[in-house]
């Protein structure tokens, strides 16, 4: 079926097919990103309840580490935070860019597999209707 297909054609499948790819690659990104995000939220509206005599613990790998500062810690929690959200937002403009790029190709890549299109002759209403002149003489 593809020996049918112009390279340039077979080109823009390809391409088609890797911004597919990647505008999976990036929706996943952006879902992990999220998700971290609402987990540093819940962490740090939680190490807002606590009162300031309390004993706060880090995730260390495998191990629980109490936290000695826990102004630096809600800072550098907070800090995560930002820099998340940043690269989500990136990667909703990558994302929107991907699928501008994805569509423009499905439309070319249609055109060029139904082949050219003469365009449809313009309804008769909207016609000029010229009546030729007639000279009485």
């Amino acid at each position: 079926m593809m020996d049918n297909i112009p390279p340039k054609v077979q080109n823009q499948i390809a391409q088609f097919q890797q911004l597919t790819q990647q505008i999976q690659m990036v929706a996943t990104q952006k879902i992990q990103l999220e998700a971290q995000v609402k987990e540093l939220d819940k962490t740090l509206a939680e190490l807002a309840k606590v009162t300031d005599d309390s004993a706060v613990f880090r995730n260390v790998g495998s191990l629980l580490i109490q936290v000695k500062d826990r102004a630096a810690l809600v800072n550098e929690l907070t800090e995560q935070k930002e820099t998340a959200e940043v690269r989500v937002k990136t990667l909703d403009r990558q994302d929107k860019h991907l699928r501008e790029r994805h569509q423009t190709l499905q439309q070319q890549i249609t055109q060029a597999l139904q082949g050219p299109t003469t365009p449809a002759p313009a309804p008769a209403e909207d016609r000029k209707t010229e009546k030729p002149e007639v000279d009485f003489e």
